[in-house]
């Protein structure tokens, strides 16, 4: 009988972070959570960091956990993209590393754009255009004459800073090194001419490890203090969207009673995770960067197994994180359920809000943000969240040149049965909503691929498929949403947001 591996899987997200146990039978996979701990940025006087150590020590309680559940063959770690840190030449990090949601990026992209312009960024790199890409991070601390880009010797991305302090490797792993707007995705390598065109330091610029990569063992100071023994840390898919994606059980088929139309479609289907940003597109073989990319500031990101990820970045379930935190500072009762319950009983279509706009950029009063109606119900955020969703579905289906037939929902927000209605009657196609834990599972299979259980990301999705249930949505009437559609277009800052 064959052994049943075990998984440590580490997420670690913009609010929150967990640890989650996976097992793996040969046939079908399981999790387990083991630890789940809060996460958020701390504000300095005008600057917004991540709590780093504080972050590890989150990360180590949560793996000395699952050691003590079962003892893991393998640890993979994944985080958000964007955001990095600095180490000194003695290894030690020069900073804690700043939110992408710090206002140091504030110009900087225009003042980007005197030294070389937004076409020509583009097709070097593929990435869309957001003040808080890693590019512009960077070019800020340029400009303001840091002396750490001075002291630094070594450049990191989240995810990599923490598997360097869990095995000692200094590494940036592919699928976020694609996120940063200064890799180059034909090349697979740093993108040295936007580097040095805007003055970064090429030199602290590490090696770049594919997904499913093993980059050493549990420091042994780690396996005293945690229990631990001395498992592989495996570069696993470390940009959690890319990890996600890589288990998106595509081949889950239409319902049964579903129209002819949508059982006869032969479109393909797009991928949408669902969390505090959502991330709409399709997985594509190769680097797709075109002028109607650019021209609706699509992204082009590095897969697991060689995919390419063509999606967009939506500013999601954070609008709404934001106005939950804020109601419960007021003491004012209810969460997230009866807030969703208010919103289902709430008249459809009341108003609208551009979830990208820079006013819900930063945290702050939410509620006073967007008025009094949505200090009542919710459903004025998610119906707009839904029409964001429509918008984003057109343009993508332009830049593929090609329909897409149902859209696949990932990650905490397929669990919101209301969004995902709305998703559905919004964009008018099929949607399939799970798994949940999208993310941990792509981190669990990448860890089996690193240790030869699991041959491609494809064999993985059949895992999860035959592993996990989904839930399906079809579209319902169009007339409503059609007539708000047309009236979301009219927003009034709508087409300077979505540049």
């Amino acid at each position: 009988m064959k052994r049943t591996l075990k998984c440590a899987a580490v997420d670690l997200g913009a609010s929150g972070g967990k640890v989650m146990l996976g097992s793996f039978d040969g046939t079908k996979v399981a999790l387990q959570e083991i630890y789940r701990f809060p996460n958020g940025p701390l504000q300095v006087e005008n600057s917004i960091y991540w709590d780093a150590p504080r972050l590890f020590e989150e990360v180590k309680k949560g793996l000395g956990m699952a050691g003590r559940t079962a003892k893991p063959d393998s640890i993979g770690l994944d985080a958000w993209g964007n955001d990095f840190c600095l180490l000194g030449r003695d290894g030690s990090l020069l900073e804690n590393p700043h939110s992408y949601r710090d206002p140091r990026t504030d110009g900087v992209m225009q003042k980007a754009f005197e030294v070389m312009s937004r076409g020509e960024i583009y097709r070097r790199t593929g990435v869309q255009f957001m003040q808080h890409n890693t590019l512009f991070q960077l070019y800020s601390m340029v400009l303001a004459g840091s002396p750490l880009l001075k002291s630094a010797a070594t450049y990191l991305m989240i995810a990599d800073l923490f598997n360097y302090w869990l095995c000692g490797a200094k590494c940036c792993e592919f699928t976020n090194a694609t996120t940063t707007q200064f890799f180059d995705p034909y090349k697979q390598e740093w993108c040295l001419s936007v580097l040095e065109a805007f003055g970064i330091p090429v030199d602290i610029m590490p090696p770049v490890v594919m997904p499913a990569t093993r980059l050493g063992t549990l420091k042994s100071l780690l396996r005293n203090e945690l229990g631990l023994p001395a498992v592989p840390v495996i570069a696993v898919g470390t940009h959690d969207t890319a990890s996600a994606v890589s288990v998106v059980p595509y081949s889950r088929g239409v319902p049964s009673g579903a129209p002819a139309e949508i059982s006869s479609s032969s479109g393909g289907a797009a991928f949408l995770s669902s969390g505090t940003w959502s991330l709409l597109g399709v997985e594509v073989k190769e680097p797709l960067i075109s002028q109607s990319g650019l021209e609706h500031n699509f992204t082009c990101y590095g897969g697991v197994g060689g995919a390419w990820l063509v999606w967009k970045n939506i500013q999601a379930l954070w609008v709404l994180q934001e106005c939950l935190r804020s109601w419960e500072g007021s003491g004012l009762p209810g969460g997230l359920e009866e807030m969703i319950s208010m919103a289902e009983k709430a008249p459809p279509f009341g108003s609208f809000i551009d979830v990208d706009d820079r006013l819900f950029l930063t945290p702050g009063d939410f509620p006073a943000r967007i008025a009094e109606y949505c200090r009542r119900s919710g459903r004025c955020i998610l119906e707009s969240l839904a029409l964001k969703y429509r918008y984003t579905f057109e343009k993508l289906q332009e830049v593929m040149g090609r329909k897409l037939s149902r859209i696949h929902i990932i990650g905490g927000g397929s669990r919101n049965t209301l969004l995902n209605r709305f998703t559905a009657g919004a964009t008018g196609v099929l949607v399939v909503a799970g798994p949940a834990e999208a993310t941990a599972l792509g981190n669990c299979m990448a860890q089996l691929m690193a240790l030869g259980e699991v041959k491609s990301p494809s064999e993985g999705k059949e895992i999860v498929r035959r592993s996990f249930e989904t839930v399906s949505y079809l579209p319902g009437d169009a007339a409503g949403w059609d007539e708000a559609f047309g009236r979301f277009l009219k927003l009034p800052d709508l087409p300077l947001s979505l540049r």
